[in-house]
């Protein structure tokens, strides 16, 4: 490919990224104490990199990253890797002036925070809208990586939508453009100069770069800090569904023509979901008017929905396209659930479901499982090695709800059910495994 081209980056980004020092006064104990002692960071970062800034225990600790001004004030937005933990925030200018940061709030599911510079009349970055970052389309990283400050790299989207193990909620632009330690919070650019996104991780085993570099998406980041800012804390959205994504097999279990959508697992109690008429096996196609395509997708999206809003959301219950309304409540601290009792008889599944061993469910059962000895349905105790059911991901452990839509509440329901499936024929079972229920297919 030849650029004709030359991308030349607008003179107001560079001045609008800053260095960000962030210091935590000695350890307590051996561990997870500064911002950058997070296994997932180090993870993707590379133990390299954090041994040239990891001190002994009675020293000071001192973590280095970037951040960007998105308003003249003095507001500046990084990474809660950086700065959560910090005891005290430094942040230096690509003027040199150095200035003692406040710390507005952190937001450690998205791996977003914000600190604030007593200054005025600063460089900014304007916003992009994220959601029309395209793959292919080039950018540019910003940052200060290893320290050496104002350092720009190039590169395209290679994708989008990414999770990648770091945060709770994900949604994360990937790019080659080089994102070495050092550049987390810094900006990642259109070729306008506006702000796509927050540079926030690599996938690295050295410490260095691989061509594998991930941003929070402008979008979410922005509306992250806004809450951050006006109430200090971030207020999710809450819809009331367990959900997973809908594979080939499970599209076709449930009569849908391609795997577009979202599969529901499970309808929590007292909900939105459930206040609707939402059913276990639904196919989320739409929500407040946008495409889903995928579990992540959808949780974002409710999570970044004002609670109280009203949304409308399409979707497929026994192969008919459905429309409903509600409206959207405050994301609740915990959520359990609780099932029914089942007795203690022993049994071998049969047919397509020969290798796995089930029993009712007892207090003893429930000991060795760490399981509710009230739970319905029957307990998977073995899975035999080598087959297509522990290919798949059957675990030892794992409730039966279903098997091909029928309930499961005792192994001779279970029986008697597994003895009339035919050999050739597909599966589909409904588990529940550490309080989530998810839909499997096995296959002969």
């Amino acid at each position: 490919m030849v650029v004709k081209h030359s991308l030349k980056l607008p003179k107001s980004v560079k001045p609008a990224v800053v260095n960000i020092y962030a210091t935590k006064n000695g350890r307590s104990g051996g561990s997870g104490t500064t911002p950058f002692d997070d296994p997932l960071f180090r993870k993707f970062f590379g133990d390299e990199f954090f041994r040239k800034f990891d001190h002994q225990k009675e020293r000071k600790e001192r973590g280095l990253g970037s951040g960007v001004i998105v308003e003249s004030n003095g507001l500046i937005i990084t990474n809660n890797h950086v700065v959560g933990k910090a005891d005290e925030i430094r942040v230096t200018l690509s003027d040199k002036r150095e200035f003692k940061a406040k710390l507005i709030g952190t937001d450690p599911k998205t791996d977003v925070a914000v600190v604030k510079i007593e200054a005025t009349g600063l460089a900014t970055v304007s916003w992009a809208d994220s959601d029309k970052l395209e793959v292919g389309e080039f950018v540019l990283a910003v940052g200060n990586p290893f320290g050496l400050t104002q350092t720009v790299t190039l590169g395209i989207v290679s994708a989008l939508g990414r999770a990648a193990g770091i945060a709770e909620y994900e949604d994360f632009i990937q790019t080659d453009a080089a994102i070495n330690p050092g550049n987390s919070g810094g900006a990642l650019v259109n070729v306008r100069g506006e702000l796509v996104g927050i540079n926030t991780a690599i996938f690295s085993q050295s410490g260095g770069n691989m061509g594998i570099g991930f941003a929070v998406p402008s979008n979410m980041a922005q509306s992250i800090m806004g809450q951050l800012v006006q109430t200090g804390k971030v207020v999710r959205g809450w819809l009331g569904v367990s959900i997973q994504e809908l594979t080939p097999e499970l599209a076709s279990q449930f009569g849908v023509g391609d795997t577009k959508g979202v599969l529901v697992s499970d309808v929590m109690d007292d909900s939105p979901a459930k206040k609707a008429g939402f059913e276990r096996a639904d196919v989320i196609l739409e929500y407040d008017g946008k495409s889903m395509d995928s579990p992540t997708h959808l949780r974002n999206a409710v999570a970044q929905t004002p609670v109280g809003k009203k949304v409308t959301i399409k979707f497929i219950r026994d192969k008919k396209q459905r429309t409903v309304d509600l409206t959207i409540a405050e994301q609740p601290k915990s959520m359990s659930q609780n099932g029914e009792d089942d007795g203690g008889e022993s049994a071998t599944a049969t047919g397509v479901l020969a290798n796995l061993e089930v029993r009712d469910l007892n207090e003893e059962l429930a000991n060795r499982y760490g399981l509710k000895s009230n739970e319905r349905g029957v307990v998977i105790v073995r899975v035999k090695p080598g087959s297509t059911a522990e290919e798949l991901g059957v675990r030892e452990g794992d409730i039966v709800l279903e098997v091909n839509r029928q309930a499961v509440t005792s192994v001779k329901v279970f029986e008697r059910i597994a003895g009339k499936l035919p050999n050739d024929r597909a599966v589909l079972l409904l588990l529940k495994r550490q309080g989530r229920t998810i839909y499997l297919t096995l296959r002969p």
